[in-house]
């Protein structure tokens, strides 16, 4: 009999848990289903390099298909809910069809959204950096701010459109900042009305310092970096409103803008909650060092949507949620899960944080491995050699090389893309011509 094994989500967690499936159980033993709201997966931390045109955006995402075996039967469809004790998913496909997944063995994967909070305006007029959509939404923005604020002859009109904050100083967020910023600079060249005014870029973030899961010394490097390009940082202050003129913040400042950035943090996706499984007050799944959910042995959950026991930590607090976790819980997952199928034995989840890696753009980044401290351009070469090996697929690879090496000959990629992919349509057909008039004896008006 062959078990049936689904993989809910396609991200780091999922595909590498389809990957070592694939190699660990015999072919004929069990069918793995994958089911992924895209057919492919985004590498997210070269998200900012996609925003700021340093990498072309179809080279921050991993096609699914060409990274699956044969063995993978990739479902493109939304998870809608799932009943642990029938041991079935359901998904609706992109054709509209509600399907019904049965499963001997459930790995969640879903991954996680970006958090946001009641700040009134918040949804209507900021711009989140989580997903590809955002991130070309983004460069648009700032390319189009520039041209509208080439034309506007009153100064403080064109200093709101060339005026910029980002909300959140956690890694998304200074490094979104930072290469957008980086961009900016280079771009304000072909605009001289913007070039005489000059930009403002404001860093917002309710905690005391910038990116407070780094060592004090690595994020005062950041700090000093970050200022010393002009960007302001906001620490200890809040985001109290937002509108599609101003951003007002807790220290009672109102900043005229037109963009607003929110990066503060994410939140296990929110389908995690229509799963029939146990939460924390965070909305993740608790898992044990197994990966297992409590209270159901045939049920596993990894990555941003799950709450896994951290080993540096004694176990007493959650994994963070970042790329390397989700990948080598994918590895854990999977061999636990082969074990429950009567191959191999199960093993806990040991893994700690090796290295952590924050690109600021300019050749300047900071960085953390094995207890050493990197910072400026070594620890830049560092960060695209990480993100280099861990990109699967020798093709992706290449591409990523590529496009780096692109632009430090010839620079960033400025164009402006924001129809693509939203054609206005074919135009109507012309409505035919009219036929000539004639006189009453049977002569034509026409001269």
């Amino acid at each position: 009999m062959a078990w049936n094994v689904v993989i809910a989500g396609g991200g780091f967690g999922g595909l590498q848990t389809a990957h070592r499936l694939c190699r660990l159980l015999p072919p004929q033993s069990a069918r793995i289903t994958l089911v992924n709201e895209t057919n492919f997966m985004l590498y997210t931390p070269l998200l900012p390099g996609a925003a700021a045109g340093t990498l072309e955006p179809r080279h921050v995402v991993v096609p699914l298909r060409e990274q699956l075996s044969d063995r993978v039967d990739l479902r493109v469809g939304r998870v809608l809910g799932a009943d642990p004790a029938e041991r079935r998913v359901s998904v609706r496909t992109l054709h509209g069809d509600v399907n019904e997944l049965r499963y001997d063995h459930l790995v969640v994967a879903l991954g996680s959204v970006s958090r946001t909070l009641p700040v009134p305006g918040l949804a209507e007029h900021a711009i989140g950096l989580k997903s590809l959509p955002e991130a070309i939404q983004l460069r648009n923005r700032l390319l189009q701010s520039f041209e509208i604020a080439e034309t506007i002859d009153d100064s403080t009109e064109r200093a709101s459109y060339l005026t910029y904050v980002f909300v959140g100083a956690g890694y998304a967020g200074l490094e979104g900042l930072a290469e957008l910023q980086d961009f900016a600079a280079d771009v304000i060249e072909h605009y001289p009305r913007c070039r005489v005014s000059g930009m403002r870029w404001v860093l917002v973030d309710a905690a005391d310092r910038v990116m407070p899961e780094i060592k004090p010394q690595l994020a005062a490097f950041a700090t000093r970096e970050l200022r010393g390009r002009g960007i302001e940082i906001r620490t200890s202050t809040t985001l109290q409103e937002v509108t599609d003129t101003h951003a007002l913040l807790s220290d009672g400042e109102r900043i005229p803008t037109r963009c607003v950035v929110w990066t503060a943090g994410v939140r296990a996706h929110p389908v995690v909650a229509q799963l029939g499984l146990p939460l924390d007050d965070r909305g993740r799944i608790p898992t044990d060092k197994f990966l297992q959910v409590e209270g159901h042995h045939n049920v596993w959950a990894i990555g941003d949507a799950a709450a896994v026991p951290d080993p540096a930590k004694g176990r007493k607090e959650a994994a963070p949620p970042t790329a390397q976790h989700a990948t080598r819980e994918g590895k854990v997952v999977a061999q636990n899960v082969a074990a429950a199928l009567g191959v191999g034995k199960p093993r806990p989840f040991r893994y700690r944080t090796l290295g952590v890696f924050v690109d600021m753009g300019r050749g300047k980044a900071v960085a953390s491995t094995l207890g050493l401290r990197w910072r400026g351009t070594p620890a830049w070469w560092l960060a695209r050699t990480y993100h280099l090996a861990l990109m699967p697929g020798w093709g992706r690879r290449a591409r990523l090389l590529f496009d780096w090496n692109v632009g430090l000959l010839f620079g960033r990629d400025t164009a402006e893309l924001g129809q693509l992919g939203h054609p206005e349509g074919l135009p109507p057909a012309p409505a035919p011509p009219a036929a000539p008039t004639r006189a009453p004896s049977g002569r034509s008006t026409s001269p």
